[in-house]
């Protein structure tokens, strides 16, 4: 079965992936950031005290890797202030006050062929899509690439533990998932089609098989972490090998993840901005489960919706466990990157030891890479021999502290590293 070099096996603890996707009614108040993407952040295009519209635009996007935001909500603005955020600490955002149920937004029809392929980056530029698989790079920029582009793929493995959001969307928004795939395709003029979908999700491979009726590919791929980063991906299903400092575009080749694609058509069949996305909510909660939330929803909104937490939580992670970031409040909101909310039982913390030389990272590592001379280098402050080790192709995936049988913190070290690198030049 395709794979790639590297990787690691942690336990999945998928138990929401029987779960259907619940919409979840709007809070009274939502805080809708206005950087909630790679790149630039948004002007605001409101006023303290104005009426909006569900749907409307809260913030423009005036640089060209950018996203504009909207309200889910009908409301009116009553602040536009800093707030936290679960990336960035703290961040401006607009604050709408409103609330009601949530309608279903009217589904429009739409022949992606007879669509110019300008015409679908303005509409998906215009409704905010950014990827949904955690980097919250802006769509429409991948849709604008200056080079050749053969295939699109769409990334269905959600390898991280716990997390089961694309699973479910796989499933219910097959068709979805198969639309937006061929507006990729006509945007960025690819003929090829191809979904990678690890083999523990047989239920969405024949799911997206009848969607697409074998006018796409759909590949199992061996279950295996880090199975869906995009090189791991490329790799995986074309045995191609995105350059050092490179990016898939330079093989010919454009991803995206499987609710980005659902997004996409939204956008561009029915007009619908990107004003709410499915989270998994996981761990130490009540009712675990799949749900579809409006942007700006506070983590305790969404916790008290998931059944109120169990004993013993002492740490909440945004996304999987393997990537996602711990957070400090439940006063954050939902923002376009947040795949997953994860409500954690008290680990001991590991003492880190001395590396005892056993070579598990470089082993392990999917970017085949030497971890342990990045620490070697971080611990040492020597930053000039970093980027000749190639610590920016790193990806981050942290597949080596979970192997360093010493319990270094690799990827802090590496963080730290990346860090100071870009600040030498």
């Amino acid at each position: 079965m395709r794979s790639f070099r590297g990787g690691v096996h942690p336990p999945y603890n998928k138990a929401t992936q029987d779960r259907p996707i619940e919409r979840v009614s709007p809070p009274e108040r939502v805080v809708v950031p206005l950087s909630q993407h790679t790149g630039a952040p948004c002007e605001p295009s409101v006023e303290k005290g104005q009426e909006v519209e569900r749907g409307q635009k809260l913030g423009e996007a005036k640089a060209f890797i950018s996203a504009p935001v909207h309200t889910p909500i009908s409301g009116v603005v009553k602040e536009i202030a800093p707030h936290p955020h679960p990336v960035l600490g703290e961040a401006l955002a607009v604050v709408v006050e409103g609330g009601g149920e949530m309608e279903d937004w009217p589904r429009g029809d739409v022949d992606p062929d007879s669509l110019e392929p300008e015409e679908i980056r303005m509409r998906v530029r215009e409704a905010g899509v950014v990827g949904l698989g955690g980097a919250a790079f802006p769509t429409a920029v991948k849709l604008s690439p200056p080079k050749s582009i053969d295939t699109v793929i769409l990334n269905g493995c959600e390898c991280e533990p716990y997390l089961t959001a694309d699973h479910r969307t796989m499933l219910e928004r097959a068709e979805d998932c198969i639309l937006g795939l061929r507006l990729v395709m006509r945007a960025v003029g690819a003929e090829r089609g191809m979904i990678g979908v690890e083999a523990n999700k047989p239920d969405a491979m024949e799911a997206l098989r009848r969607a697409s009726d074998g006018e796409v590919e759909v590949v199992p791929l061996k279950v295996k972490y880090p199975q869906g980063a995009e090189k791991m991906l490329i790799k995986a299903l074309l045995d191609r090998e995105v350059p050092t400092g490179g990016l898939p575009m330079d093989v010919g080749v454009v991803v995206q993840n499987v609710g980005t694609a659902v997004a996409v058509t939204e956008a561009v069949r029915d007009g619908k901005p990107l004003i709410e996305r499915v989270v998994t909510v996981a761990g130490e909660v009540g009712r675990p489960g799949n749900y579809l939330v409006p942007i700006g929803t506070p983590f305790s909104y969404l916790m008290e919706v998931a059944g109120g937490l169990k004993e013993g939580v002492s740490q909440v992670v945004m996304g999987g466990p393997m990537m996602g970031i711990a957070q400090r409040s439940l006063d954050v909101p939902v923002v376009k990157g947040t795949s997953g909310i994860l409500f954690l039982r008290e680990v001991p913390p590991a003492e880190e030891g001395n590396c005892i030389r056993c070579a598990r990272c470089v082993d392990h590592c999917p970017m085949e890479l030497m971890p342990t001379l990045f620490v070697k280098f971080a611990k040492g402050e020597r930053w000039d021999l970093l980027e000749s080790a190639h610590i920016m192709d790193c990806i981050e995936c942290g597949s080596c502290a979970y192997v360093c049988p010493a319990r270094i913190p690799i990827v802090h070290y590496i963080k730290l590293g990346k860090l100071k690198v870009r600040s030498l030049k």
